[in-house]
């Protein structure tokens, strides 16, 4: 059985009723992603990564 996530206050309660977020948010909800879509996000993210790297290098050098 889930394990239920209170909010931090009835503020955060409040808002999450409102837009409609789900309290019971799970901390590994990449683990549960298929693979192929994981390293599709890995791969992303390395790449715009590297990609700002490389343009404040090149900047740089400019």
């Amino acid at each position: 059985m889930k394990e239920e996530i209170n909010p931090f206050n009835d503020v955060i309660d409040h808002i999450n009723k409102i837009e409609g977020n789900s309290a019971n948010i799970s901390k590994d909800g990449v683990k549960k992603l298929p693979k192929p879509l994981k390293y599709l996000g890995y791969f992303m993210t390395g790449f715009l990564s590297i990609s700002i790297l490389l343009m404040i290098i090149l900047n740089l050098l400019h």
